[in-house]
Order: C-alpha cells, then structure tokens, then sequence
C-alpha cells in the first residue's frame, strides 16, 4: 500500500489538497494524511500535481521500437519508454503492410499484452489497411485493401480500434458486422477522401471517431466541408489530435477546441524515434530522416511524429488557453471512456492505480501503473 501525500489530487469533482491517496494496485480512496496507516508507504509530492496516466490510443513506437518490428523486446521497449511521458496505458498501433505481417504484429501484441514492467498494452489499433489509398500519408499505399470484416474478427480479441476510410467500397457492410459481432471495437474514419455526405453518413451507421483530425483527409474548404465538416456537425463522435506544432497549427488546435470541446482528445502518432534523437530510422519498409522534432520521408511526408503525451498536453493547453483539468481530460479520461475503461482515466475508489506526479509544464516527477512505480525517483 503506497500513499501520496502534498499532493495537488486531481479528481473528477476538481482539484484537492491537504489529502493523501491511497492505494494498491487500484485506488483505495483519499483521506487525511494523519489518518494514514504507519505501514503503508508515503510517497512526498512536494505540491505538485497528482493525475490519472496518460492513455495514447494511437502510437507505434517509441524508444527505438516499433509496433510493426512484432518481436517481444519491441513491445517491451515500448512499454518501458513510455511511463517517462506520463503515459501509463496505449493501443499498439499496426500500419498498412503486408496481411502476415499485420498478424505477426497483433500476434505478438496477444503475447505481450500481459507484460507489466511499464505502460499497460491495451490491445491493438489497426490503423489500415482499410484505408484510401490518395490519402495514404506516410503508409504503403500498395497495401491498403477492401474492408474485412471476416479477416478483423479473427483477431477481435486483441483489437479494439480500426482506422478506415468510409467511402471505401463495403465500408458499411464491415461496420454492421463488427458492431454486430465485436461491438468492443472502436471504428474510426481516417486516411480518407470522403465527403461531407459520405462521412455524415458514415457517423450514422457506426463510425464513431475521427483519427489525427486534419492529418490524411480532406481539407476543410468552405464549398467541400469534408470529414472535418461532417465532424462538426455530429455531437456524439469523437476525434483525436496530434498537438505537436508539426503536423497541426495552433490555430487548428483552437479550432478543434472550439468546435469539439470535450470531443476531443490528444495522440502521439509517435513512431519508433519517440524518446530518441535526432537521426534516420525506418516506419512501414521507408526511411525515414527525423530533425527539430519533424519526421519525414525522403520526399518530404510527414511520417508520424516524435511527440511525447506530457509534450502534448502542454501544446494544446497554451494553443487553446483550456485549464489544467481540461488538459489532462484530453488524455485520460475521454480515451478511456471512448474504449470503455471504466477503471482508468480518474482517480476514484476501485480505478486502476495508473498515476503521474507532475508540474503545471507537465514535466513528470513520477509515474505508477497498476500501483506500481515505473519512473522517476522515489521521495
């Protein structure tokens, strides 16, 4: 048993102070740190900020792994880099490539998903190959294919979100048999060309969530208003964001601030240069050169980033002029109520014991899962 004490506690009824947290591998609850057993250990936060970990839906590496290399020690490294970021859970996210190579990946992820010496893997995000292949972005086009519902229920047990394009041929028919047959799974629009008909329809028959809003889609154009204005138009679907200055502007932060509100949520789209420097290294079979924080092929595409989640929060919130709370909202608690985990995203009695100690810049000081330290150095 482990308590936080001098801590900034940042719950769902608002920040508190003069309490201590308590807890396991789950919260136990909050209470005054006099009353805090003598065996239970103390944890100092020197007055910074007690949240919920962080949970990136949307990454495919970081420190030098990649989701795609579908080996052991990839997915470990992963899971180890990531707690110095504040993320404390992800999705494993797959890319366009060969169908062998995608189940060697989610075959690994299966595996793995019981490892516990950092962040939790949550399952996979298949992100392709059921995507447009003129707004492949940094993807292998020559790999996108037809929807298979068939295909993805093979591996239901692993994946909880799919990234297609919905004006792709049998868009429809896919989504009605996995909301039929694996109603877990997330379906998202992305890496698509479809219109503002096309995609509002879409958002009536299942596609609840738009992938890295702005990135691989149609521009937002006051004759063509596009996935991005279909978005808007529906309140109940959601979307993510990379806020890294690179691939979206600050402007469009604020507009998606504006426009979604708590609609929206932040993403790394972190490839395997996460949490390393600069240098060249490879995403999907293509090389990619990474320098000042940008990514990108040799002609240019951006290709995924080098963000870090703590990184994220701090953009978005000097983009959009939101608080704290809302910030940190972004990345644990909407993630997590779009995948349905009730136990994380909030420090309340009987979550997970995910926890990040940090500052308002959000520099991490410490980071829990399951109640368990993973980063940074004991008080």
């Amino acid at each position: 048993m482990t308590a936080i004490v001098n801590g900034r506690i940042l719950t769902p009824e608002g920040i508190v102070t003069g309490k201590a947290l308590l807890f396991a591998r789950r919260i136990v609850g909050t209470l005054n740190p006099v009353d805090v057993p003598s065996d239970v250990r103390r944890v100092d936060a020197d007055g910074l900020y007690v949240v919920p970990g962080f949970i990136d839906v949307h990454i495919h590496g970081s420190g030098g792994a990649d989701v795609m290399d579908a080996v052991p020690e990839a997915l470990k490294t992963i899971a180890r880099t990531l707690p110095q970021t504040g993320t404390t859970s992800f999705l494993a996210t797959t890319m366009s490539m060969p169908l062998g190579r995608i189940e060697a990946a989610l075959e690994n992820i299966r595996r793995q998903k019981a490892y516990k010496h950092g962040a939790e893997i949550l399952g996979a995000h298949l992100e392709g190959p059921f995507l447009n292949p003129s707004r492949a972005g940094a993807q292998d086009a020559a790999h996108m294919t037809a929807c298979d519902a068939d295909w993805v229920l093979r591996h239901a047990d692993v994946v909880r979100m799919i990234t297609i394009a919905p004006e792709m041929p049998g868009a429809k028919a896919f989504v009605a048999t996995l909301r039929q047959k694996a109603p877990h799974i997330v379906i998202s629009a992305g890496h698509s060309e479809a219109t503002y008909d096309e995609a509002s329809y879409a958002f009536t028959y299942g596609v609840r969530h738009v992938t890295h809003l702005f990135n691989a889609m149609g521009a937002y154009h006051h004759r063509k208003p596009g996935l991005v204005g279909a978005l808007f138009d529906h309140p109940s679907v959601t979307a993510d964001i990379i806020a890294d200055g690179v691939h979206t502007h600050p402007h469009h932060l604020r507009l998606a601030h504006r426009m979604l509100h708590k609609r929206v949520m932040l993403i790394t789209d972190a490839m395997r240069a996460g949490c390393m420097r600069s240098g060249v290294y490879e995403l999907g079979g293509q090389t990619v050169t990474v320098s000042q924080r940008e990514a990108r092929l040799e002609n240019g595409t951006l290709a995924g980033s080098v963000l870090q989640m703590h990184d994220a929060l701090r953009r978005w919130r000097k983009a959009t002029g939101c608080d704290f709370a809302e910030a940190v909202d972004a990345a644990t608690r909407r993630p997590a109520k779009l995948l349905g985990l009730e136990r994380k995203g909030r420090l309340i009695k009987g979550a997970d014991a995910d926890i990040v100690i940090c500052d308002e810049a959000f520099r991490i000081r410490q980071t829990y899962v399951a109640g368990r330290q993973v980063y940074g150095v004991s008080s």
